[in-house]
């Protein structure tokens, strides 16, 4: 047990000294689970499972080492546990990253939660910061990890279980929550009493705030391959002719105007999609759409608006939004007076 002991210890000083290593393999297992969940490979899913499972010894750490202690006799030091929760917050962040990057709409508020996630992958990798400013403040580690553990199970859930977006992003968002109430004691070993109620106050409050601003969550599993505008759709063949170049009151009001969008879900696509049209930042029409079509391309739909106000000059934009409001991808276009 001294060898296993010796070993495991040896094994924490390097890491330690190259935080980048596993890093860089999350991100490179989160890429070829990416690749393979579109090939239906049950590589991602083993790796989203042992992800899954790390989270779940993190849930049960102070038992286990006492466990251990008892029944082999060695003590695993508190600081090994300290780095094994770092690694798998890191690979859990880094994991995730190539799906929100594949996903995101960049000129949406979508790139803002984007962004959090890589500026939180970077702070996990730099010791200085992770240790010494964020570790510090218990109240701010502790929603680090819970949103962590958000991000994961985004992208894991329809993984393994092929579920809805929306059925994803509410179980992740109560996962997250409830699981990170039983990690309080590790995180906040000498807190006051009323800091834990606090913080998960604190966690819910967030929670039901992430819920409202669920739009600006990417869907990790699902993408928008194709968008177009067109005055004439090709039904059988279900693809736009002569997409427009340029679009007037007049044409609209006299054709309507075709959106055409196609959908990729590696694991199926088994939710309502609705195009959301909107003018001058203004909702006017939500349309359902009729989806069809192959895993290749896409899942290919289209809406045709024909009831365009009198004053249809401005600005448009049609979203392609999931039933429960988190945007899969946007067209953005204008429309001339003549």
């Amino acid at each position: 047990m001294n060898y296993l002991k010796n070993f495991i210890t040896k094994f924490v000083f390097m890491m330690q000294k190259r935080p980048g290593l596993m890093a860089v393999l999350a991100f490179c297992s989160g890429v070829a689970s990416y690749v393979f969940v579109e090939r239906k490979e049950s590589f991602s899913q083993l790796i989203s499972i042992l992800l899954l499972v790390t989270w779940l010894w993190l849930l049960i750490d102070n038992w286990l080492r006492d466990k251990v202690e008892e029944r082999f006799g060695v003590a695993v030091s508190p600081n090994v546990m300290r780095f094994a929760l770092q690694v798998v917050q890191q690979e859990s962040l880094f994991f995730a990253l190539p799906f929100f990057l594949a996903v995101t709409t960049w000129d949406h508020g979508q790139a803002a939660f984007t962004a959090l996630i890589i500026l939180c992958a970077f702070v996990s990798v730099v010791d200085p910061l992770y240790y010494k400013k964020l570790a510090r403040h218990s109240v701010w580690f502790s929603v680090f990890h819970s949103f962590s553990l958000f991000v994961v199970l985004s992208v894991t859930l329809p993984i393994l279980l092929k579920l809805t977006t929306s059925q994803s992003f509410e179980i992740a968002l109560i996962t997250a929550v409830i699981l990170t109430v039983p990690s309080l004691g590790n995180l906040m070993p000498n807190a006051k009493w009323w800091r834990f109620p606090l913080l998960v106050l604190l966690l819910c409050s967030l929670g039901a705030g992430l819920w409202q601003l669920r739009s600006f969550v990417p869907p990790a599993a699902l993408r928008l391959t194709d968008m177009s505008m067109s005055y004439q759709l090709d039904a059988q063949a279900r693809k736009p002719l002569s997409p427009i170049t340029e679009l007037t009151e007049q044409s609209l009001h006299e054709n309507g105007l075709y959106s055409f969008s196609a959908v990729k879900a590696p694991r199926g696509l088994n939710e309502k999609i609705f195009h959301v049209w909107v003018h001058n930042r203004k909702e006017v029409d939500r349309i359902a759409l009729d989806i069809s079509g192959g895993r290749k391309e896409g899942y290919r739909a289209w809406s045709h608006k024909t009831n365009f106000p009198a004053n249809a000059a401005g600005k448009w934009v049609v979203k392609v939004v999931t039933e429960s409001g988190q945007l899969i991808g946007q067209r953005r276009f204008e429309v001339s007076e003549v």
